[in-house]
């Protein structure tokens, strides 16, 4: 795996040579952060902490992209009300370019929206995955790139999260989220060989802030105790009537109301976000590596 990774970034490499136009290159030293969005189980919110986060950074005046990478439900695009014409389907089968499919929003961020039939990237052939390599690089010139992933540990999944600068675990204080929770945490820390990434927790749909603490605690501690893990408390999100009005409206609930206890949240931990430092590491260009090089 490792030697067909390395082919494939050498003809990367020459083929940046060659004659790519200045306009498309990223800026000198601007890097691409890229923010993976995961949870244990499905519905516990995770693609409405993925949207209204990078709207939240919208508003600090960032260039967003949400890249739908469920591979196999997409929803980014029904949160928004969109019906994209094209999809990451179409770029995998070389009908269109990344540039081609991505959809700019009203609302100031990108989308890229998902494909379905493809459950593993791993499944491509070699020219399909040279061809979605490069046209991964196309999103480098964004600032924050935030990748929803499908719920579960797919392969997939796991290849999105060791790509990251941060790797952000959505759960709820019911128990079986809790459980899958530090059941993808545990996956995390068996399969992924070289974790370099800012491994973060959400606690979504709250009461209280004592219920949040409780439930990061008890997910903090016992992947610090049994995984030798370290996992950041990033922040919660309060259950909120908005958003549920949000939902069916398929609309952000930051646009709905901004000054509602879940946009306060989002705005909260977008900015604890924006405190933390990137790895050296990290950045687009080394998520596209990692992705292909076997972690």
């Amino acid at each position: 795996m490792e030697d067909q990774a390395e082919n494939l970034r050498e003809i990367m490499r020459k083929k940046r040579g060659a004659s790519e136009p200045a306009q498309d290159k990223p800026k000198e030293g601007k890097r691409a952060r890229v923010i993976t969005i995961t949870s244990g189980k499905g519905g516990v919110g995770k693609t409405n902490v993925s949207v209204n986060m990078a709207l939240a950074y919208a508003r600090l005046g960032k260039k967003v992209v949400v890249m739908d990478a469920d591979l196999g439900m997409a929803n980014v695009n029904v949160m928004l009300n969109m019906i994209p014409k094209w999809s990451l389907y179409h770029v995998i089968r070389k009908q269109k370019t990344m540039k081609e499919i991505m959809v700019e929003t009203e609302y100031g961020i990108s989308i890229v929206a998902g494909a379905s039939g493809f459950s593993k990237i791993a499944n491509l052939t070699e020219d399909e995955r040279m061809n979605f390599i490069e046209e991964l690089d196309t999103l480098s010139n964004a600032d924050i790139i935030i990748i929803d992933t499908s719920a579960g540990v797919s392969s997939n999944v796991l290849d999105f999260i060791a790509a990251a600068d941060d790797a952000v675990i959505v759960t709820t204080p019911e128990p079986t989220a809790i459980t899958d929770a530090y059941g993808i945490i545990k996956i995390i820390a068996t399969e992924i060989d070289s974790l370099n990434m800012g491994l973060k927790l959400v606690v979504n749909r709250v009461r209280t802030v004592a219920e949040a603490k409780k439930v990061a605690d008890r997910i903090t501690n016992s992947a610090g105790q049994f995984l030798n893990l370290k996992v950041d408390y990033l922040g919660f999100i309060y259950e909120d009537t908005v958003v549920s009005h949000a939902v069916l409206r398929q609309r952000p609930f930051m646009v709905i109301d901004p000054k509602c206890k879940a946009s306060l949240c989002i705005q909260h931990i977008v900015g604890r976000m924006e405190k933390s430092d990137i790895k050296e590491s990290g950045g687009f260009g080394n998520m596209i590596k990692r992705i292909f090089s076997g972690n």
